[in-house]
């Protein structure tokens, strides 16, 4: 075992160059970028990098994608396969949705259309939120209601309008019931999973240093349930979204401006165009709900020291593997720190000219 110890710690240095009555241990002569790489394979953190750069790095590939839909639309529109009045260009949507911008209607019915949302979506957690933590606590709940839960989160949103306008006429109140509705389902399957998969090793950790009850609950169960939950909260954003938009399709509240309005009034007025701006206005909203849902997800993941693949301790490791597999004295070898062979070299299988005996004796 000593054997094997001194030379795979002899193996990580640029040469045996110690004196016979020198006190110093392999581990003093190890090279700097040696020891960052295997701190950066026990401890995964993320390369510090301007603000500016790290905008540019999460900027790109969207842009870029955004730009390849572009060009295929255009493509389509030249192909001919329906008149421009029918399927306008992406340069006559952009211009009109650019116009929109600076109309007061714009600006009214989108605040009008995020507000409903909110309030929607912070009901539906509120009463997701207490369905799912009471189905996951009590056996009885989950047994009577738990398929019920599922049940209606596969139902599409829309079959709900015609309940709610009957129980609430063409009002704000009709938009809001079915947006509960579809997102709550979602938010307590949430939470319901993200119960169930807690490790029961964590809470009998937490029982036996007097966690009980609802201090349990806080310190133990919702911190390792919490990316369970956050997934259903995105998944319910998603379904209240689009109940909220379906909703403002079919129930049009007169002198309430909204984004579903407008798009209802321009398909009505054969407006493509207009229905291409409105589309553009939805999807922009969709793309930056979703970016503050994958911020909140990885301040998430880089609090509990998970690391998306490709980050610096990924990078490491490959290059250590680059390392190990490198044959001794090729140039792969030496460009990554290896000692050139030669006499007085450490080979891999610890047989050098100097270091090899003495690696034996210790």
């Amino acid at each position: 075992m000593a054997t094997d110890i001194g030379i795979n710690r002899s193996s990580l240095t640029k040469g045996d160059t110690s004196a016979p009555g020198d006190t110093r241990t392999a581990a003093d002569d190890l090279d700097p970028g040696v020891l960052a790489g295997l701190d950066a394979l026990d401890i995964p953190t993320a390369q510090s990098r301007p603000l500016a750069g790290r905008a540019w790095a999460a900027a790109w590939p969207k842009i870029g994608a955004l730009v390849v839909f572009l060009l295929v639309w255009q493509l389509v529109v030249w192909s001919g396969w329906k008149p421009t009045y029918v399927l306008p260009g992406p340069v006559s949507a952009l211009r009109e949705f650019g116009s929109r911008l600076g109309t007061g209607h714009f600006w009214d019915a989108l605040v009008r259309t995020i507000v409903r949302a909110l309030k929607g979506y912070a009901l539906a957690v509120v009463i997701g939120g207490v369905v799912g933590l009471a189905v996951a606590r009590f056996t009885v709940l989950r047994t009577a209601i738990g398929s019920f839960i599922t049940s209606l989160q596969t139902m599409p949103s829309v079959v709900w309008f015609p309940l709610a306008i009957l129980l609430f006429k063409l009002s704000e109140s009709a938009i809001l019931f079915v947006v509960i509705l579809g997102a709550a389902p979602s938010i307590a399957n949430g939470v319901i999973y993200g119960v169930d998969y807690v490790p029961p090793l964590l809470v009998r950790v937490g029982r036996s240093m007097g966690a009980r009850g609802f201090s349990l609950y806080r310190y133990v169960v919702a911190p390792a349930a919490l990316p369970s939950v956050l997934a259903g909260l995105k998944q319910g954003w998603a379904f209240s979204w689009r109940s909220l938009m379906a909703g403002e399709l079919l129930v049009i509240v007169p002198g309430h401006p909204s984004i579903g309005a407008d798009l209802q009034n321009s398909r009505e007025l054969l407006d493509a165009v207009g229905v291409m701006a409105s589309m553009i206005t939805i999807f922009f909203i969709g793309v930056v709900v979703d970016a503050a849902f994958n911020a909140a997800d990885r301040q998430l993941r880089a609090r509990r020291g998970l690391v998306a693949e490709g980050n610096s301790a990924v990078r490491a490791a490959q290059r250590g593997r680059s390392r190990n597999t490198a044959a001794p004295g090729s140039a792969e070898a030496t460009a990554a720190g290896y000692p050139p062979a030669g006499p007085g070299a450490i080979g891999h299988d610890g047989g050098g000219a100097n270091g090899g005996g003495e690696a034996g004796q210790s």
